[in-house]
């Protein structure tokens, strides 16, 4: 399970450290895609299988499913770690992401966000009571 909050930095090159928490449960190589609300979506190989399995159930009928699973897996891709702990990060994903300097790196149950600083900071959780009440509607509370 990943959780915690890591701030790296971007290098010139387009590479970002893993935190070493998080390498070890993501081993050296894993997947990158473009995620939601803006930041990207980092899932260990095993769990990426899960997911493709999943998809593979879904009707190609159906056009949202075809539109999403065309946004999430176009821009995936199979990355690893160096010796130095970094990752590169594809233009691509960074650019979508918006990544430039600094990042921060979210552990989210089975699976890493990474953020740019900008965005991770514009996220707003003025109505967590409201939310909460809504999860806990899906049998989710705390």
């Amino acid at each position: 399970m990943f959780k915690g909050e890591y701030s790296h930095s971007v290098d010139a090159k387009g590479r970002i450290i893993m935190p070493a928490k998080f390498r070890e449960i993501l081993g050296d190589m894993f997947v990158v895609t473009k995620g939601l609300d803006g930041c990207l979506f980092v899932y260990p190989n095993d769990e990426w299988e899960n997911i493709e399995n999943k998809f593979r159930e879904i009707p190609l009928t159906t056009k949202d499913a075809r539109k999403f699973s065309r946004f999430f897996f176009a821009g995936a891709a199979d990355c690893e770690v160096d010796k130095q702990g970094r990752v590169l990060i594809p233009s691509v994903l960074r650019e979508f992401a918006g990544l430039n300097k600094e990042v921060v790196l979210v552990g989210v149950l089975n699976r890493i966000e990474i953020w740019s600083k900008e965005r991770w900071q514009e996220n707003e959780y003025d109505d967590m009571d409201e939310i909460a009440e809504h999860m806990a509607a899906l049998g989710l509370g705390i």
